[in-house]
Protein backbone atom coordinates (compact mmCIF):
# COMPACT_ATOMS: atom_id res chain seq x y z
CA UNK A 1 0.00 0.00 0.00
CA UNK A 2 2.88 2.16 0.85
CA UNK A 3 4.62 1.71 -2.31
CA UNK A 4 1.29 2.89 -4.37
CA UNK A 5 0.94 5.88 -2.21
CA UNK A 6 4.14 7.05 -3.38
CA UNK A 7 3.20 6.06 -6.64
CA UNK A 8 -0.22 8.12 -6.83
CA UNK A 9 2.00 11.12 -5.50
CA UNK A 10 4.46 10.91 -8.10
CA UNK A 11 1.37 10.54 -10.89
CA UNK A 12 -0.44 13.61 -9.30
CA UNK A 13 2.88 15.77 -8.91
CA UNK A 14 3.25 14.73 -12.54
CA UNK A 15 0.16 15.94 -13.81
CA UNK A 16 0.48 19.21 -12.04
CA UNK A 17 3.72 19.64 -13.54
CA UNK A 18 2.44 19.38 -16.75
CA UNK A 19 -0.46 21.86 -15.64
CA UNK A 20 2.20 24.35 -14.56
CA UNK A 21 3.50 24.06 -17.52
CA UNK A 22 0.46 25.49 -19.37
CA UNK A 23 0.06 28.38 -17.09
CA UNK A 24 3.14 31.03 -17.22
CA UNK A 25 5.53 32.00 -14.68
CA UNK A 26 5.18 35.64 -14.73
CA UNK A 27 8.52 37.99 -13.01
CA UNK A 28 7.53 41.14 -12.28
CA UNK A 29 10.24 43.67 -12.53
CA UNK A 30 9.77 47.42 -10.65
CA UNK A 31 12.95 49.83 -10.49
CA UNK A 32 12.25 52.98 -8.36
CA UNK A 33 12.54 57.09 -9.40
CA UNK A 34 13.76 55.67 -13.21
CA UNK A 35 12.79 58.24 -15.80
CA UNK A 36 11.32 57.14 -19.40
CA UNK A 37 14.45 57.52 -20.81
CA UNK A 38 16.92 55.49 -19.10
CA UNK A 39 17.25 53.01 -21.22
CA UNK A 40 19.22 52.19 -24.56
CA UNK A 41 16.12 51.32 -25.96
CA UNK A 42 13.99 54.31 -25.00
CA UNK A 43 16.79 56.22 -26.54
CA UNK A 44 19.30 56.75 -24.37
CA UNK A 45 22.86 56.79 -26.10
CA UNK A 46 25.24 56.47 -23.00
CA UNK A 47 23.63 54.19 -20.64
CA UNK A 48 24.22 50.81 -21.10
CA UNK A 49 21.36 48.41 -20.87
CA UNK A 50 21.78 45.78 -23.27
CA UNK A 51 19.59 43.19 -21.98
CA UNK A 52 16.83 45.17 -20.92
CA UNK A 53 17.13 46.59 -24.56
CA UNK A 54 17.07 42.72 -25.91
CA UNK A 55 14.12 42.19 -23.81
CA UNK A 56 12.09 45.10 -25.86
CA UNK A 57 13.28 44.02 -29.24
CA UNK A 58 11.96 40.39 -28.50
CA UNK A 59 9.07 41.42 -26.79
CA UNK A 60 6.63 45.11 -26.47
CA UNK A 61 7.85 48.29 -25.82
CA UNK A 62 4.61 50.39 -24.34
CA UNK A 63 6.08 54.09 -25.15
CA UNK A 64 3.02 55.84 -24.04
CA UNK A 65 3.07 54.28 -20.16
CA UNK A 66 2.27 55.61 -17.27
CA UNK A 67 1.91 55.86 -13.89
CA UNK A 68 -1.23 57.01 -12.25
CA UNK A 69 0.51 58.58 -8.90
CA UNK A 70 3.64 60.13 -9.26
CA UNK A 71 5.16 58.93 -5.47
CA UNK A 72 6.42 55.64 -4.46
CA UNK A 73 3.62 54.39 -1.91
CA UNK A 74 0.68 55.42 -3.54
CA UNK A 75 1.93 54.45 -7.09
CA UNK A 76 3.29 50.59 -5.55
CA UNK A 77 -0.22 50.53 -3.99
CA UNK A 78 -2.12 51.40 -7.26
CA UNK A 79 -0.02 48.38 -8.70
CA UNK A 80 -0.70 46.23 -6.27
CA UNK A 81 -4.16 46.65 -6.06
CA UNK A 82 -5.10 47.91 -9.86
CA UNK A 83 -6.95 51.08 -8.59
CA UNK A 84 -6.41 54.16 -8.84
CA UNK A 85 -5.49 56.25 -5.31
CA UNK A 86 -8.57 58.40 -4.66
CA UNK A 87 -10.40 54.39 -4.39
CA UNK A 88 -7.24 52.89 -2.67
CA UNK A 89 -6.35 55.71 -0.34
CA UNK A 90 -3.06 55.22 0.89
CA UNK A 91 0.21 57.62 0.92
CA UNK A 92 2.64 58.97 2.35
CA UNK A 93 0.69 61.73 4.12
CA UNK A 94 -2.73 59.45 4.42
CA UNK A 95 -2.52 57.90 7.65
CA UNK A 96 -3.82 55.07 6.47
CA UNK A 97 -2.13 51.29 5.71
CA UNK A 98 -3.80 49.00 3.03
CA UNK A 99 -6.49 47.01 5.25
CA UNK A 100 -6.44 43.02 5.38
CA UNK A 101 -9.73 43.03 3.46
CA UNK A 102 -8.33 45.07 0.26
CA UNK A 103 -5.18 43.30 0.30
CA UNK A 104 -6.76 39.98 -0.17
CA UNK A 105 -7.68 41.24 -3.49
CA UNK A 106 -3.99 42.16 -4.84
CA UNK A 107 -2.44 40.51 -7.27
CA UNK A 108 0.08 38.71 -5.17
CA UNK A 109 -3.01 37.11 -3.21
CA UNK A 110 -5.18 36.31 -5.68
CA UNK A 111 -2.45 34.20 -7.50
CA UNK A 112 -1.43 32.59 -4.57
CA UNK A 113 -4.88 31.51 -4.06
CA UNK A 114 -4.97 30.02 -7.75
CA UNK A 115 -1.97 27.99 -7.21
CA UNK A 116 0.81 30.36 -8.01
CA UNK A 117 3.86 29.97 -6.02
CA UNK A 118 4.94 33.71 -4.95
CA UNK A 119 7.36 35.09 -4.25
CA UNK A 120 8.45 38.80 -3.08
CA UNK A 121 12.31 40.74 -3.18
CA UNK A 122 13.62 43.94 -2.73
CA UNK A 123 12.07 46.51 -1.48
CA UNK A 124 8.18 46.76 0.52
CA UNK A 125 7.03 50.10 0.36
CA UNK A 126 2.97 49.42 0.43
CA UNK A 127 2.57 49.47 4.81
CA UNK A 128 -0.43 46.45 4.83
CA UNK A 129 -2.48 45.30 7.94
CA UNK A 130 -2.57 46.69 10.82
CA UNK A 131 0.21 48.63 11.87
CA UNK A 132 1.20 48.55 8.43
CA UNK A 133 5.35 47.44 7.73
CA UNK A 134 5.25 46.04 11.20
CA UNK A 135 2.25 44.13 11.30
CA UNK A 136 4.48 40.99 9.51
CA UNK A 137 1.29 40.77 7.05
CA UNK A 138 3.69 40.99 3.57
CA UNK A 139 5.72 38.61 4.64
CA UNK A 140 3.22 36.03 5.36
CA UNK A 141 1.45 36.48 2.05
CA UNK A 142 4.30 35.23 0.31
CA UNK A 143 5.76 31.75 -0.49
CA UNK A 144 8.91 33.56 -0.47
CA UNK A 145 10.30 36.93 0.88
CA UNK A 146 13.70 38.62 0.89
CA UNK A 147 12.78 42.08 0.89
CA UNK A 148 13.18 45.44 3.93
CA UNK A 149 10.24 47.78 4.18
CA UNK A 150 11.07 51.23 3.46
CA UNK A 151 14.09 52.51 1.85
CA UNK A 152 17.29 49.73 1.40
CA UNK A 153 20.23 52.40 0.66
CA UNK A 154 22.67 51.23 -1.95
CA UNK A 155 24.34 48.74 1.04
CA UNK A 156 21.13 47.09 2.00
CA UNK A 157 22.88 45.20 4.92
CA UNK A 158 23.20 48.70 6.53
CA UNK A 159 20.05 48.60 7.02
CA UNK A 160 18.40 45.23 6.78
CA UNK A 161 19.72 42.05 8.88
CA UNK A 162 17.28 40.30 6.18
CA UNK A 163 20.36 40.81 3.93
CA UNK A 164 23.32 39.66 6.04
CA UNK A 165 23.77 36.27 4.47
CA UNK A 166 23.64 37.91 1.16
CA UNK A 167 27.64 37.48 -0.44
CA UNK A 168 27.23 40.89 -2.10
CA UNK A 169 27.15 44.05 -0.42
CA UNK A 170 25.47 46.34 -3.10
CA UNK A 171 21.27 46.33 -4.07
CA UNK A 172 21.35 44.84 -7.40
CA UNK A 173 23.94 42.01 -6.73
CA UNK A 174 22.00 41.21 -3.12
CA UNK A 175 18.61 41.45 -5.58
CA UNK A 176 20.39 39.11 -7.72
CA UNK A 177 21.12 36.54 -5.65
CA UNK A 178 17.58 36.39 -3.76
CA UNK A 179 16.58 36.16 -7.71
CA UNK A 180 18.52 32.88 -8.35
CA UNK A 181 17.96 31.83 -4.53
CA UNK A 182 14.29 32.01 -5.54
CA UNK A 183 14.30 30.13 -8.72
CA UNK A 184 17.32 27.13 -7.94
CA UNK A 185 17.66 27.16 -4.18
CA UNK A 186 20.08 24.21 -5.19
CA UNK A 187 23.16 26.31 -6.09
CA UNK A 188 22.82 27.98 -3.00
CA UNK A 189 20.23 28.65 -0.27
CA UNK A 190 20.27 32.10 1.84
CA UNK A 191 19.76 31.90 5.25
CA UNK A 192 17.99 35.03 5.94
CA UNK A 193 15.04 34.68 2.87
CA UNK A 194 11.58 33.47 4.83
CA UNK A 195 10.66 30.22 2.90
CA UNK A 196 7.34 28.18 3.25
CA UNK A 197 8.94 25.69 1.52
CA UNK A 198 13.17 24.60 1.23
CA UNK A 199 12.55 24.56 -2.54
CA UNK A 200 10.29 25.96 -5.21
CA UNK A 201 8.12 23.58 -6.28
CA UNK A 202 8.12 22.79 -9.76
CA UNK A 203 4.67 21.11 -10.05
CA UNK A 204 2.97 24.80 -9.50
CA UNK A 205 3.54 28.04 -11.99
CA UNK A 206 5.16 31.20 -9.65
CA UNK A 207 4.87 34.79 -9.79
CA UNK A 208 8.05 36.50 -8.49
CA UNK A 209 7.82 40.49 -7.78
CA UNK A 210 11.59 42.20 -8.03
CA UNK A 211 11.29 45.82 -6.42
CA UNK A 212 14.21 47.33 -6.69
CA UNK A 213 15.19 50.68 -4.32
CA UNK A 214 17.24 52.32 -8.01
CA UNK A 215 17.56 54.76 -9.08
CA UNK A 216 15.75 56.26 -6.47
CA UNK A 217 17.48 59.69 -5.14
CA UNK A 218 17.48 58.46 -1.54
CA UNK A 219 19.76 55.17 -2.96
CA UNK A 220 22.06 56.67 -5.61
CA UNK A 221 22.57 59.59 -2.69
CA UNK A 222 24.38 56.51 -0.60
CA UNK A 223 26.59 55.01 -3.06
CA UNK A 224 30.07 55.69 -2.02
CA UNK A 225 32.54 54.18 -4.97
CA UNK A 226 34.12 52.02 -2.43
CA UNK A 227 37.16 50.25 -3.41
CA UNK A 228 34.89 46.97 -2.78
CA UNK A 229 32.04 48.47 -5.31
CA UNK A 230 32.11 46.66 -8.86
CA UNK A 231 33.77 48.54 -11.19
CA UNK A 232 30.25 49.72 -12.95
CA UNK A 233 29.82 51.52 -9.33
CA UNK A 234 32.98 53.31 -9.20
CA UNK A 235 34.08 54.23 -13.11
CA UNK A 236 31.27 53.40 -15.81
CA UNK A 237 30.46 57.08 -17.11
CA UNK A 238 32.83 58.95 -15.64
CA UNK A 239 35.14 59.50 -18.73
CA UNK A 240 32.37 60.04 -20.76
CA UNK A 241 30.43 63.77 -21.68
CA UNK A 242 27.40 63.63 -19.64
CA UNK A 243 24.30 66.34 -21.58
CA UNK A 244 22.65 68.49 -19.13
CA UNK A 245 18.75 67.20 -19.14
CA UNK A 246 16.82 69.11 -22.17
CA UNK A 247 15.11 72.52 -20.60
CA UNK A 248 17.68 72.17 -17.69
CA UNK A 249 17.72 75.41 -15.53
CA UNK A 250 19.96 75.85 -12.67
CA UNK A 251 18.87 77.51 -9.42
CA UNK A 252 20.60 80.50 -9.89
CA UNK A 253 19.22 80.68 -13.63
CA UNK A 254 15.51 80.87 -12.72
CA UNK A 255 14.10 83.70 -13.95
CA UNK A 256 10.29 82.59 -14.14
CA UNK A 257 9.50 79.64 -12.06
CA UNK A 258 7.66 76.95 -14.27
CA UNK A 259 4.81 77.05 -11.86
CA UNK A 260 3.62 80.18 -9.45
CA UNK A 261 5.64 80.42 -5.97
CA UNK A 262 2.38 80.74 -4.04
CA UNK A 263 1.13 77.09 -5.29
CA UNK A 264 4.85 75.50 -5.91
CA UNK A 265 6.30 76.38 -2.65
CA UNK A 266 9.79 75.41 -4.45
CA UNK A 267 11.94 76.42 -1.34
CA UNK A 268 10.53 74.23 1.22
CA UNK A 269 11.05 70.82 -1.31
CA UNK A 270 12.89 67.87 0.58
CA UNK A 271 16.81 68.62 0.36
CA UNK A 272 17.48 65.04 -0.72
CA UNK A 273 16.84 66.43 -4.53
CA UNK A 274 19.28 69.46 -4.08
CA UNK A 275 21.40 68.19 -6.18
CA UNK A 276 19.72 69.57 -9.18
CA UNK A 277 20.39 72.79 -7.96
CA UNK A 278 23.61 72.76 -10.14
CA UNK A 279 24.67 71.20 -13.48
CA UNK A 280 28.16 69.54 -11.32
CA UNK A 281 25.34 67.91 -8.70
CA UNK A 282 22.68 66.81 -11.50
CA UNK A 283 25.43 65.31 -13.78
CA UNK A 284 27.29 63.33 -10.68
CA UNK A 285 23.50 61.90 -9.93
CA UNK A 286 23.02 61.01 -13.52
CA UNK A 287 26.45 59.24 -13.84
CA UNK A 288 24.96 57.24 -10.49
CA UNK A 289 21.62 56.56 -12.08
CA UNK A 290 22.65 55.29 -14.96
CA UNK A 291 25.45 53.22 -12.89
CA UNK A 292 22.47 51.52 -10.89
CA UNK A 293 20.51 50.96 -14.07
CA UNK A 294 23.66 49.29 -15.78
CA UNK A 295 23.58 47.05 -12.76
CA UNK A 296 20.26 46.37 -13.10
CA UNK A 297 20.22 45.05 -16.76
CA UNK A 298 23.08 42.72 -15.48
CA UNK A 299 20.83 41.38 -12.87
CA UNK A 300 18.28 40.90 -15.71
CA UNK A 301 20.76 39.03 -18.15
CA UNK A 302 21.43 36.88 -15.01
CA UNK A 303 18.09 36.12 -14.30
CA UNK A 304 17.25 35.37 -18.00
CA UNK A 305 20.18 33.05 -17.98
CA UNK A 306 19.07 31.09 -15.31
CA UNK A 307 15.62 30.75 -16.45
CA UNK A 308 17.21 29.32 -20.00
CA UNK A 309 19.00 27.00 -17.83
CA UNK A 310 16.35 25.67 -15.84
CA UNK A 311 14.44 25.17 -19.27
CA UNK A 312 11.95 27.37 -18.16
CA UNK A 313 12.44 30.63 -20.08
CA UNK A 314 9.77 29.36 -23.09
CA UNK A 315 6.97 29.49 -20.35
CA UNK A 316 7.65 32.77 -18.40
CA UNK A 317 6.36 36.08 -18.93
CA UNK A 318 9.15 39.42 -17.94
CA UNK A 319 7.02 42.46 -17.14
CA UNK A 320 9.62 45.44 -16.69
CA UNK A 321 8.30 49.03 -15.39
CA UNK A 322 9.37 51.62 -13.05
CA UNK A 323 7.13 53.72 -9.99
CA UNK A 324 7.28 56.68 -11.54
CA UNK A 325 10.16 59.34 -13.01
CA UNK A 326 12.31 61.65 -11.47
CA UNK A 327 13.05 65.47 -12.28
CA UNK A 328 16.20 66.37 -13.29
CA UNK A 329 16.46 69.90 -13.27
CA UNK A 330 13.87 70.64 -16.18
CA UNK A 331 12.82 74.26 -15.55
CA UNK A 332 14.52 73.98 -12.48
CA UNK A 333 12.10 71.22 -11.02
CA UNK A 334 13.41 68.38 -8.76
CA UNK A 335 11.67 65.75 -6.84
CA UNK A 336 8.26 64.23 -8.62
CA UNK A 337 4.61 64.24 -7.43
CA UNK A 338 3.50 66.43 -10.01
CA UNK A 339 1.33 65.61 -13.17
CA UNK A 340 4.17 65.97 -16.07
CA UNK A 341 5.67 63.76 -18.52
CA UNK A 342 8.88 63.43 -16.96
CA UNK A 343 7.15 62.10 -13.98
CA UNK A 344 4.70 60.55 -14.94
CA UNK A 345 5.93 58.65 -18.08
CA UNK A 346 7.98 55.50 -17.67
CA UNK A 347 9.18 52.71 -19.54
CA UNK A 348 7.02 49.88 -20.16
CA UNK A 349 8.35 46.35 -21.63
CA UNK A 350 6.65 42.69 -21.78
CA UNK A 351 8.10 39.77 -22.73
CA UNK A 352 6.03 36.91 -23.55
CA UNK A 353 7.73 33.98 -24.97
CA UNK A 354 4.65 32.27 -26.44
CA UNK A 355 3.38 35.57 -27.93
CA UNK A 356 3.40 35.58 -31.85
CA UNK A 357 6.24 36.58 -34.19
CA UNK A 358 4.08 39.54 -35.21
CA UNK A 359 4.37 40.56 -31.78
CA UNK A 360 7.97 40.54 -31.20
CA UNK A 361 9.89 43.90 -31.28
CA UNK A 362 6.60 45.99 -31.37
CA UNK A 363 6.49 49.15 -30.03
CA UNK A 364 3.02 50.44 -29.13
CA UNK A 365 1.98 54.05 -27.99
CA UNK A 366 -1.38 53.13 -26.82
CA UNK A 367 -2.41 55.03 -23.69
CA UNK A 368 -1.40 52.23 -21.04
CA UNK A 369 -0.69 52.68 -17.07
CA UNK A 370 0.65 50.44 -13.84
CA UNK A 371 -2.52 49.71 -12.93
CA UNK A 372 -3.59 47.74 -16.30
CA UNK A 373 -0.05 45.56 -15.22
CA UNK A 374 -1.98 43.32 -12.39
CA UNK A 375 -5.25 42.84 -14.44
CA UNK A 376 -2.92 41.63 -17.11
CA UNK A 377 -1.21 39.13 -14.89
CA UNK A 378 -4.15 37.68 -14.00
CA UNK A 379 -5.52 37.05 -17.58
CA UNK A 380 -2.28 35.47 -18.62
CA UNK A 381 -2.92 33.03 -15.67
CA UNK A 382 -6.60 32.20 -16.22
CA UNK A 383 -8.00 34.17 -13.37
CA UNK A 384 -10.70 36.27 -13.29
CA UNK A 385 -10.19 39.89 -12.14
CA UNK A 386 -12.12 40.77 -9.00
CA UNK A 387 -14.62 43.99 -9.61
CA UNK A 388 -12.22 46.04 -7.16
CA UNK A 389 -9.78 46.40 -9.96
CA UNK A 390 -9.80 49.77 -11.96
CA UNK A 391 -7.07 48.51 -14.17
CA UNK A 392 -7.17 47.36 -17.96
CA UNK A 393 -6.24 43.76 -19.26
CA UNK A 394 -3.86 44.61 -21.92
CA UNK A 395 -2.34 41.29 -22.90
CA UNK A 396 -4.14 41.32 -26.84
CA UNK A 397 -1.52 44.27 -27.09
CA UNK A 398 0.98 42.21 -26.07
CA UNK A 399 0.25 39.57 -28.30
CA UNK A 400 -0.24 41.82 -31.60
CA UNK A 401 -3.41 42.98 -31.05
CA UNK A 402 -4.28 46.31 -32.10
CA UNK A 403 -7.75 47.35 -29.42
CA UNK A 404 -6.59 50.16 -26.97
CA UNK A 405 -7.52 49.78 -23.29
CA UNK A 406 -8.58 53.90 -23.16
CA UNK A 407 -8.71 57.04 -25.12
CA UNK A 408 -8.14 59.05 -22.44
CA UNK A 409 -5.26 59.09 -19.57
CA UNK A 410 -5.86 59.99 -15.88
CA UNK A 411 -3.22 60.80 -13.72
CA UNK A 412 -3.61 62.84 -9.86
CA UNK A 413 -1.14 64.24 -6.87
CA UNK A 414 -2.85 63.93 -3.77
CA UNK A 415 0.63 64.04 -1.74
CA UNK A 416 0.42 67.84 -1.17
CA UNK A 417 2.66 68.97 2.49
CA UNK A 418 4.73 71.14 3.98
CA UNK A 419 7.32 70.02 1.43
CA UNK A 420 5.69 72.42 -0.90
CA UNK A 421 3.92 70.27 -3.34
CA UNK A 422 0.18 70.97 -4.48
CA UNK A 423 -2.58 68.79 -5.32
CA UNK A 424 -3.52 68.66 -9.29
CA UNK A 425 -4.70 66.46 -11.73
CA UNK A 426 -4.24 65.66 -15.23
CA UNK A 427 -6.47 64.09 -18.38
CA UNK A 428 -4.59 63.21 -21.63
CA UNK A 429 -5.14 61.78 -24.68
CA UNK A 430 -2.36 61.29 -27.24
CA UNK A 431 -1.98 64.63 -28.45
CA UNK A 432 -2.96 66.66 -25.69
CA UNK A 433 -2.80 67.26 -21.55
CA UNK A 434 -4.79 69.33 -19.40
CA UNK A 435 -3.55 69.57 -15.70
CA UNK A 436 -5.59 71.56 -12.51
CA UNK A 437 -4.11 72.79 -9.99
CA UNK A 438 -5.65 73.58 -6.45
CA UNK A 439 -5.11 75.72 -4.05
CA UNK A 440 -2.01 75.38 -1.72
CA UNK A 441 -2.29 76.46 2.18
CA UNK A 442 0.27 73.46 3.74
CA UNK A 443 2.21 75.37 6.01
CA UNK A 444 6.10 75.92 5.32
CA UNK A 445 8.92 72.57 6.01
CA UNK A 446 11.43 75.67 6.30
CA UNK A 447 9.44 77.02 9.09
CA UNK A 448 9.07 73.72 10.99
CA UNK A 449 13.11 72.96 10.67
CA UNK A 450 13.39 76.28 11.90
CA UNK A 451 11.22 75.85 15.06
CA UNK A 452 12.43 72.33 15.52
CA UNK A 453 15.89 73.61 15.81
CA UNK A 454 15.09 76.73 17.97
CA UNK A 455 13.71 73.81 20.44
CA UNK A 456 15.83 71.21 20.21
CA UNK A 457 13.61 68.67 18.51
CA UNK A 458 14.41 66.09 16.09
CA UNK A 459 13.74 67.66 12.55
CA UNK A 460 12.89 63.98 11.31
CA UNK A 461 10.14 63.92 14.18
CA UNK A 462 8.53 67.39 13.12
CA UNK A 463 8.75 66.66 9.02
CA UNK A 464 7.75 62.85 8.84
CA UNK A 465 5.44 61.82 11.89
CA UNK A 466 2.20 61.55 10.81
CA UNK A 467 -1.05 62.29 13.12
CA UNK A 468 -4.47 61.79 13.72
CA UNK A 469 -5.76 65.24 12.20
CA UNK A 470 -3.72 64.40 9.23
CA UNK A 471 -6.44 61.43 8.51
CA UNK A 472 -9.24 63.97 8.02
CA UNK A 473 -7.04 66.29 5.67
CA UNK A 474 -5.83 64.18 3.05
CA UNK A 475 -9.69 62.31 2.93
CA UNK A 476 -10.90 66.11 2.59
CA UNK A 477 -8.45 66.33 -0.87
CA UNK A 478 -9.77 63.22 -2.23
CA UNK A 479 -13.47 64.26 -2.02
CA UNK A 480 -12.92 68.06 -2.60
CA UNK A 481 -12.10 68.37 -6.41
CA UNK A 482 -15.29 65.93 -7.23
CA UNK A 483 -17.63 68.38 -5.01
CA UNK A 484 -16.74 71.18 -6.53
CA UNK A 485 -13.63 72.90 -5.46
CA UNK A 486 -12.50 75.21 -8.25
CA UNK A 487 -9.01 75.37 -9.88
CA UNK A 488 -6.58 77.99 -9.10
CA UNK A 489 -4.42 77.42 -12.12
CA UNK A 490 -4.79 75.24 -15.14
CA UNK A 491 -2.25 73.79 -17.71
CA UNK A 492 -2.77 72.85 -21.61
CA UNK A 493 0.03 71.24 -23.24
CA UNK A 494 0.50 70.21 -27.07
CA UNK A 495 2.12 66.98 -26.17
CA UNK A 496 2.95 66.18 -29.91
CA UNK A 497 4.43 69.43 -30.93
CA UNK A 498 5.50 70.20 -26.89
CA UNK A 499 7.09 66.97 -25.43
CA UNK A 500 8.79 68.48 -22.72
CA UNK A 501 5.51 71.04 -21.58
CA UNK A 502 7.36 74.13 -22.05
CA UNK A 503 4.47 76.11 -23.44
CA UNK A 504 0.93 76.59 -22.06
CA UNK A 505 -1.81 77.40 -24.15
CA UNK A 506 -4.33 77.47 -21.23
CA UNK A 507 -5.13 80.90 -22.31
CA UNK A 508 -4.80 81.11 -26.11
CA UNK A 509 -8.38 80.98 -27.69
CA UNK A 510 -7.24 78.63 -30.84
CA UNK A 511 -7.74 75.93 -28.69
CA UNK A 512 -10.82 76.52 -26.56
CA UNK A 513 -12.58 73.23 -28.25
CA UNK A 514 -9.73 71.28 -27.22
CA UNK A 515 -9.67 73.11 -23.64
CA UNK A 516 -13.53 72.15 -23.20
CA UNK A 517 -13.51 68.62 -24.12
CA UNK A 518 -10.81 67.59 -21.98
CA UNK A 519 -12.12 69.72 -19.11
CA UNK A 520 -15.59 67.47 -19.97
CA UNK A 521 -13.34 64.28 -19.89
CA UNK A 522 -11.88 65.47 -16.74
CA UNK A 523 -15.44 65.16 -14.99
CA UNK A 524 -15.71 61.99 -16.13
CA UNK A 525 -12.17 60.30 -15.31
CA UNK A 526 -11.79 61.80 -11.57
CA UNK A 527 -15.46 59.92 -11.24
CA UNK A 528 -14.29 56.85 -12.40
CA UNK A 529 -11.11 57.02 -10.36
CA UNK A 530 -12.66 57.77 -7.26
CA UNK A 531 -14.83 54.57 -8.05
CA UNK A 532 -17.48 53.50 -5.36
CA UNK A 533 -17.54 52.77 -1.67
CA UNK A 534 -15.40 53.73 1.49
CA UNK A 535 -11.38 53.13 0.78
CA UNK A 536 -10.47 50.08 2.30
CA UNK A 537 -7.65 51.35 5.19
CA UNK A 538 -6.70 50.88 8.49
CA UNK A 539 -6.12 54.01 10.36
CA UNK A 540 -1.66 54.02 10.86
CA UNK A 541 -0.53 57.06 12.42
CA UNK A 542 2.14 57.63 15.34
CA UNK A 543 -0.83 58.27 17.54
CA UNK A 544 -1.77 55.08 17.63
CA UNK A 545 1.48 53.19 16.52
CA UNK A 546 4.51 55.74 17.98
CA UNK A 547 7.18 53.90 16.13
CA UNK A 548 5.40 53.57 12.84
CA UNK A 549 7.04 54.57 9.55
CA UNK A 550 6.04 56.02 6.75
Amino acid sequence: MLKKGIVLVFILQYFLSIRAQQRPNIIFILTDDQSYELLGCTGNTIVQTPNIDKMAKEGILFTNAHVTSAICTPSRVSILLGQFERKHGVNFNSGTSVSDKAWEQSYPMIMRRNGYYSGWIGKNHAPVGKGGYDSGLMEKSFDYWYAGHGHLSFYPKDRHAIFNDAIAFTQPEIINEGVIDFLDSNERKLKGAIKFLETRPTYKPFVLSVNFNLPHGASTETMKMKPTDDEIYRMLYRNVEIPLPPNYIAKADIKMPKLPADLLHAEDRQVGYNYVDTPAGIKERLIREMQAMTGIDRMIGNLRKKLKDLKIDKNTVIIFTSDHGLFGGEQGLGGKALCYEKTTHVPFIVLDPKAPKKARGLKSDALVQTIDIAPTMLAMAGIAAPKEFQGKDISNLIKGGKEEPRDYLYTENLWSTHFGNPRCEAVQEKDWKYIRYYKNDNFSATKEIKYAKEIGMSVNDMLYKMHDPEIAVYRDYIESSLNGEKPVYEELYNLKNDPHELHNLVNDKKYSTVLASLKKQWKVEIKNARGEGKAEVLRYTNDLFPKAGH
